[in-house]
């Protein structure tokens, strides 16, 4: 697959860099850019990542962060089984509990929430650092939610971490489960101050917080595109009318200086009669 010129490889992570160092160094540079073109495609364009990090995955399947990334790919694009796989293997590789959030959310994905549950509650949770509880808590929330279990839900997510005042990685998406939980559970006005909160801890727009607070509000939003295009379609009618009615206006002149030079030959033939 094409890369793009300002693609060189060196933009991977030094811990990535240094797995590679294992591979001859032509194939080294050719694994990097593939797996720097799955960080930059995964979230817009979660296909053609996914055929990036086949190749990657085909050229080094044996590097923990080729199988890591082969997993976040799969599961960008809805392929859970894939990932599942791909993370368990990465874990073998490295012995690390970080991908355990992820892979319980594999095992959503694949309609299996019990399995999440357990894995919520296995020992590798409490080797998780503060972001993977975090995590790890709105895997299990969401599995509480697959299986009906709206109030045990909004329980799961009941936590520190949600009643904090300070604002981390996780805040926002953390009270925006907790929103969500609640306004499924028909306590609107609950909803509508946590996503609220959620809004303020939303800083980089990783969640429509904004526009369900707006949704609960009764505030509808306009796209301007189409209000400018609505415009220009009156504008057009209008101006194809104006021209119609010119049209028509010419038309009857017309007609009227038809009708007068009809009436003034009509005189003559009088006259010469």
């Amino acid at each position: 697959m094409p890369f793009p010129e300002d693609v060189t490889g060196d933009e991977i992570d030094k811990d990535v860099r240094q797995e590679l160092q294992s591979l001859p160094k032509t194939l080294a540079e050719d694994v990097a850019k593939n797996l720097v073109m799955v960080a930059r495609l995964i979230d817009e364009e979660p296909e053609r990542a996914y055929g990036y990090s086949r190749v990657a995955l085909r050229l080094a399947s044996r590097v923990a962060a080729v199988r890591e990334a082969a997993g976040f790919a799969a599961y960008a694009n809805q392929k859970y089984s894939e990932a599942l796989a791909e993370f368990r293997a990465a874990r073998r590789m490295t012995g690390s509990v970080e991908l355990w959030p992820v892979m319980a959310d594999c095992e959503r994905g694949l309609g299996r929430p019990e399995k999440a549950l357990d894995m919520a509650g296995a020992p590798e949770v409490h080797k998780l650092d503060k972001a993977g509880q975090v995590e790890m808590r709105l895997v299990a929330a969401g599995a509480r939610r697959d299986m009906g279990q709206l109030d045990a839900a909004i329980v799961t997510l009941q936590s520190p971490e949600l009643a904090s005042n300070s604002v981390q990685p996780w805040t926002a998406r953390l009270r925006y489960a907790y929103a969500d939980a609640l306004l499924a559970a028909g306590r609107e006005n609950e909803a509508r101050e946590w996503f609220a909160k959620a809004v303020e801890a939303d800083r980089d727009g990783s969640t429509d917080a904004s526009d369900r607070l707006a949704e609960l509000d009764g505030v509808e939003f306009v796209d301007a595109l189409d209000e400018n295009e609505n415009e220009n379609e009156n504008e057009n009618e209008n101006a194809s009318g104006s021209e119609n009615n010119e049209d028509e206006g010419g038309n009857e002149d017309r007609r009227d200086d038809s009708a007068a030079s009809a009436d003034a030959t009509a005189a003559q033939d009088d006259d010469k009669d």
